[in-house]
């Protein structure tokens, strides 16, 4: 999320009521997770797992709850709960508004010959390119941007929250969403797919990408061009799919994995680590199909000899 006008470090420092290490006039001009950072960003660290990552990151500010030296060229703020002081830079930035009462909003761009049929619900500042077909029921929530030669189907739905949470002793502590998600052209949608926004930044179907019915896309996903998704995929937040990739119905991916370019998952998989491109997997945990059928073959001829053995032993 772009911060505009850029702020000062000590201007920020007053909004989450944290001290500072830095020049007080260090420039802020957006916030981010720790994932997709650029300079000039903010990004926020809670635990000393990741405190590293956080400081050598492309962040030029970090919110950290523990007195450490500041890298050079960057700022630090201090306070004892990082995560709630970054949602309340969302939220003083990108306040939350449900005020929005027609159907397709005001501030929305919809290009040529392109269909809005009956049921559909469209957000604030959405842009929908040229001849495009969005069918009954579909929600596109604020500030999804969709290409040229788009189909959604019935039901599905656009834009929604992230599945971020922070566990607290008494409560789930929500992670505000303020990013969004980008729709490639000449992408089909199937009916009742969800398709979450980024937390901070941008969920990405690449063109040409094709969705069956079902399927899942978690927060921050890149899915690159000329994918082919069965019914009843699930991906998780943070993933990057690169293009012309295969993923038969059934397949879920966990946070943070990569899948190369061409890679085709069959039915049911599941990778536990990032896959190569340009090969075919199967499993759960997902390994070369060839492999995983071998083993699977080698088991059954291992039972059937258990078996026989078994059945001629006298009783």
């Amino acid at each position: 999320m772009k911060i505009s006008p850029a702020q000062t470090l000590e201007q920020i420092a007053a909004i989450i009521g944290a001290t500072f290490d830095g020049d007080p006039k260090h420039q802020i001009t957006g916030l981010n997770e720790i994932h997709r950072v650029v300079n000039g960003d903010i990004v926020f660290v809670d635990h000393p797992k990741y405190y590293d990552k956080a400081l050598q990151s492309n962040a030029t500010t970090i919110i950290i709850n523990k007195k450490v030296p500041c890298p050079k060229g960057k700022a630090l703020l201090f306070c004892d709960d990082p995560f709630s002081a970054y949602i309340m830079i969302i939220k003083h930035f990108h306040p939350d508004d449900f005020s929005q009462k027609e159907m397709i909003s005001s501030t929305a761009k919809i290009g040529k010959n392109t269909s809005i049929m009956p049921g559909v619900f469209i957000g604030k500042n959405v842009v929908i390119g040229d001849n495009c077909v969005i069918h009954p029921n579909v929600s596109i929530y604020d500030e999804t941007v969709i290409g040229n030669n788009v189909t959604i189907h019935s039901g599905t739905v656009i834009g929604s929250d992230a599945f971020y949470f922070k566990r607290r002793p008494e409560l789930f502590d929500k992670m505000v969403s303020c990013g969004n998600v980008v729709i490639e052209d000449d992408v089909e949608i199937g009916a009742a797919c969800t398709i979450d926004r980024g937390v901070s930044d941008t969920t990405r179907i690449g063109a040409g990408s094709k969705l069956d019915n079902q399927v899942h896309v978690g927060h921050d996903t890149q899915i690159g061009k000329m994918c082919l998704f069965a019914a009843q995929v699930g991906i998780a937040g943070v993933v990057t799919i690169e293009d012309n990739v295969t993923l038969w119905g059934q397949v879920g991916v966990p946070s943070n994995i990569h899948i190369g370019k061409g890679a085709i998952l069959l039915g049911q998989s599941a990778p536990s680590k990032s896959l190569e491109g340009g090969k075919s997997y199967l499993g759960s945990p997902a390994g070369d199909a060839k492999d995983k059928m071998r083993e699977l073959i080698t088991l059954k001829k291992i039972t059937e000899e258990m078996a026989k053995k078994e059945n001629s032993q006298p009783s």
